[in-house]
């Protein structure tokens, strides 16, 4: 653990978050989980941008009180990246979560090796 360890712990939260994040999307077998852990995955990318973004001293890009110096100011790329990806993530989630209620209706389980099961027994 060196000093960059600390300077940058919200990087290295976001790391771990993304960690987290995927590994419960590899190793549960349970739809709804898989989805919890995708969002895991979504919010530590939005955290990582976000931490990229900020420049300790400097204030968000609102021109006042006449300063137009670019130095004054943070950068507004990785601000819209984010909230851009939280409108596309909120919908994606939307639309699996939906999917996820229609194999429940169909195959009565949200256990994905179960369901696959099903699916052979059907010959599809």
């Amino acid at each position: 653990m060196g000093p960059n360890l600390f300077i940058n712990y919200g990087e290295a939260v976001a790391m771990i978050l993304f960690g987290i994040g995927f590994g419960n999307l590899l190793l549960q077998p349970n739809l709804i989980k898989k989805i919890i852990g995708l969002n895991i995955m979504d919010t530590a990318v939005y955290l990582f941008l976000a931490e990229k973004g900020y420049i300790a001293g400097r204030v968000a890009p609102i021109v006042a009180d006449g300063v137009q110096d670019m130095e004054a100011y943070i950068n507004p790329i990785p601000s819209g990246l984010v909230l851009t990806g939280i409108v596309v993530s909120v919908s994606v989630s939307a639309l699996m979560l939906a999917l996820t209620i229609r194999l429940y209706r169909r195959y009565h389980t949200l256990d994905l090796d179960e369901i696959s099961r099903q699916l052979k027994k059907e010959g599809l």
